[in-house]
């Protein structure tokens, strides 16, 4: 199955390195349909809107003549991306939260995954993800690729992070979804598949308040649990018990020690989109993993999520 066909760009406005668009003119390349990619840019300066010596005629002129220069621009770094028979365009839109800007661009193109540059901070030597980064993750509809290098290694792999201790229909259909992506990823990146899941350690404070409590029969329960559950997935899908993984511990330590192991260059997450204060006081598995990880990110909302953003439930 040939997916992300028609494909959201984010430029990084401060380099002219772009990872992202490099990785998705990989992906359109190995497509079995002729692909699209959209190089797109959210721009914005308070300084245009606020010249009040000028008619609203003429800031919108010098606005159209700073979106024109960065048009000119990104077709300029673009030359060395490109790739013969997939359609390319620029856009550059006038918007004041890029993240936004981005999930109105989604909605409007119906572009099947938007991807997006993240920055490696060189001291501590990891991934550095910002504000828009984590909107996106949280509120964008369609999938979200955040890519650290241009390059992809040699003998590489891609995992994907699947829960399945639940039983619940969305963490069901979130690993089904996400074996089905990382399928068409390896193929078209020539990459190992793997599939991880973490189970957990057996609470201390239970030991303490029930005596008669045997940890071990309990850890043992669970992991038999998560092992069934796992070989259940892989042979629904046709892996092999040595592409699967199951190991004691959080998710935020195993996910990225196993991507490590691996030597993974994507992991694949399944994120609920949670928002608000929830998100503040309860957090998000996924996002927990994705701060640990030093590779490409590939989050996937469940089926049925909806954008606070969709215009469609706009009020």
């Amino acid at each position: 199955m040939s997916i992300y066909n028609n494909i959201l760009v984010v430029a990084d406005i401060n380099k002219d390195e772009q990872p992202a668009l490099a990785r998705a003119m990989q992906l359109a390349a190995q497509s079995r349909s002729r692909s699209k990619v959209c190089f797109f840019l959210s721009i914005y300066d308070f300084s245009y809107d606020m010249t009040s010596m000028l008619s609203v005629d003429e800031r919108d002129a010098m606005r159209r003549g700073v979106i024109g220069q960065r048009e000119q621009w990104m077709h300029k770094i673009a030359k060395c991306y490109l790739v013969q028979n997939i359609d390319f365009e620029v856009k550059v839109v006038w918007h004041n939260r890029p993240y936004e800007a981005i999930i109105a661009e989604i909605f409007a193109g119906n572009h099947d995954i938007v991807i997006k540059g993240t920055r490696k901070h060189d001291v501590l030597e990891s991934v550095i993800f910002t504000p828009t980064d984590w909107h996106l993750l949280r509120k964008c509809p369609s999938p979200v690729l955040l890519v650290k290098n241009s390059d992809w290694p040699d003998n590489a792999s891609i995992l994907a992070s699947v829960h399945v201790g639940s039983e619940n229909d969305t963490h069901l259909g979130l690993n089904d979804n996400m074996v089905e992506q990382l399928n068409s990823l390896s193929e078209r990146l020539g990459a190992k598949p793997y599939l991880v899941n973490a189970y957990p350690i057996t609470p201390a404070n239970i030991t303490i308040e029930l005596p008669e409590f045997d940890p071990n029969t309990y850890t043992d329960a669970v992991r038999g649990h998560h092992l069934t559950a796992m070989k259940a997935l892989r042979q629904k899908h046709g892996y092999d018990e040595q592409q699967t993984i199951v190991q004691q511990g959080l998710p935020e330590d195993v996910i990225p020690e196993s991507s490590e192991k691996l030597n993974a260059a994507m992991v694949i997450v399944g994120t609920t989109g949670r928002t608000g204060l929830s998100a503040v006081f309860i957090g998000n598995t996924a996002e927990h993993v994705i701060d640990k990880i030093n590779c490409d990110v590939l989050a996937l909302k469940p089926k049925g999520y909806i954008s606070p953003l969709d215009p469609k439930t706009a009020v």
